[in-house]
Formats: C-alpha cells, structure tokens, sequence
C-alpha cells in the first residue's frame, strides 16, 4: 500500500481502535431535500466532532460544510439519478473526477454498486474506473453495495440467509474491483459470512430510520460479528436528538459498550 493511501485510512479507520464513526449525509443527490438534511449545514454542525469521518457530495462540501473545521471527507462520486424515476435508480454514472477529488480534499471517494440489476455492469464499471485514477493519488475508495427498492423484498421474514449471500457476493465484487473499503447492511444471524468472505473492511449503512434503540442493537451485533464500524445517516441525522444518538453509537464503535449501555447515555444526553 502507497505511503498516501495508507495514511488517508488511518484518518478514517482509527489505528486505536481499528474501527471508524463515518457520518453518511449523501442521501440528497437522488432524494432532494430529504429529512434532516434540508439545511445540511445546520444539521451535521453539532455532528462533526463525534465522526471519524464526513460522506456528503461535492455540492453540499463547498457550499454547506466549513473547510475549517471539516472531518476526514468521502467524497460521493456516483450519480446521475433521482427518486423522480425509482425505476432507473441503479442507472448511475460518475459525476467527479479523482482530481477534482483531490482538489476539494478528500481522503477518499464513495461509488455504489447495484449488483443484480440492470445497470450492474457499468455500476461496477464506475467503480474499478475510479479505483484506478482515485489510487492514483492516493485516495481511498469506498464501495457502497446499493441495492435500491429490492433490499425490501429482501429483508422479509425468512430471507436472512439469501440476503447475506446476495450482500457477500455485492461487498466482495466492490472489493475485488478495487475497493479498499466496502459498505453494506447488517443480516441478523449471517453478517459473519458477509464479513469473512470480504477481503477489505466492512462498514454498516445505517438504512432506513428505526428507532434509537434498534439501531443501537444492530450496530453492536454488526461490531461483534466483524464490522469496522459504520457509514450511518438517517438513523443519526433523523434522531430526536442527532448529537446524542452519535455520541450513542460512537461508544459501541470505539468504547465496546453494550446496547443497553449507549441508549442510556443517549437519553441522558438527549434529554
């Protein structure tokens, strides 16, 4: 691993504790003004002290987040999508250069995948495309296993173990083109397999917002079972209390404390 490279993980992945509190605020360039997010920059200022590192794109960096007190920034290079056509999600391109990366200073890029759909291939093709300019300079890459609207028919009662085989196959493609990090979901009882067949660090999504002390579990269990930490948005950002759900799930991160344990200090921060 270049010397470059090396480092940029080191700000994201912390060296201490091997394990990383990425705060994921990407989620307007397909959705718009979404929930929590409609003055991005007022929403993650109390928010940047407690993440390892900021995921937003390269509109909202520039034009919502103060390059001086900025965290470690993924920046997202994929898009060219919206919820306006849900049906055409997974047909995304490349929308910022490695260089234009570097630029704004990034650490690293995001790119998704959409593993099984139609656009699969030039989605995997985005991502081993900018594996090879982003190395270039050192960057690193991040590999989001995007799933769009079949990660619902997934989940249902009963598919754990297809869902885990499907996330295994999206984490270890990203890996093997290229990605040095790979984010996916959380299977109850088969995240270990996700993990074990992923050759690079896996970060959880958060997903769609649930309550504080569900996602609280969920985050502990995925740490057991071998993740490196999590690239979480609406679950923080959608909080009653964004601040102190943050600080909740840095302590299961980075402290090893218990579910019970971070929501009760997530209550008592929040009030």
């Amino acid at each position: 691993m270049q010397w470059g490279l090396e480092s940029r993980l080191a700000q994201i992945i912390k060296p201490d504790t091997n394990r990383t509190v990425m705060l994921a605020i990407d989620h307007g360039y397909f959705q718009g003004p979404t929930t929590g997010l409609e003055e991005p920059g007022k929403t993650v200022e109390a928010l940047l002290p407690y993440c390892d590192a900021l995921s937003p794109t390269k509109g909202i960096l520039q034009y919502c987040i103060d390059p001086r007190t900025a965290p470690p920034i993924i920046l997202r290079v994929s898009g060219g999508n919206s919820m306006a056509r849900r049906e055409e999600l997974d047909d995304e391109i490349l929308t910022c250069t490695a260089e234009e990366a570097v630029r704004l200073n990034a650490v690293g890029v995001s790119v998704s995948i959409y593993v099984g759909t139609e656009h699969q291939r030039q989605t995997i093709q985005n991502l081993a495309r900018m594996a090879d300019e982003a190395h270039k300079y050192g960057l690193v890459v991040l590999g989001i296993s995007a799933v769009g609207t079949s990660l619902d028919e997934l989940r249902q009662p009963g598919k754990e173990e297809e869902l885990a085989r499907y996330l295994a196959l999206a984490s270890r493609i990203a890996a093997e083109h290229g990605a040095d990090i790979s984010k996916t979901y959380y299977v109850p009882g088969h995240f270990d397999k996700v993990v074990g067949g992923c050759p690079v660090p896996i970060v959880l999504a958060g997903g769609k917002k649930v309550p504080e002390r569900e996602a609280l579990q969920f985050t502990s269990n995925a740490i057991r079972d071998g993740a490196s930490g999590v690239d979480m948005g609406r679950n923080i950002f959608q909080s009653e209390a964004p601040a102190a759900m943050i600080q909740a799930v840095r302590s299961i991160v980075h402290e090893g404390k218990s579910p019970d344990e971070a929501y009760a200090l997530y209550e008592e921060l929040g009030g």
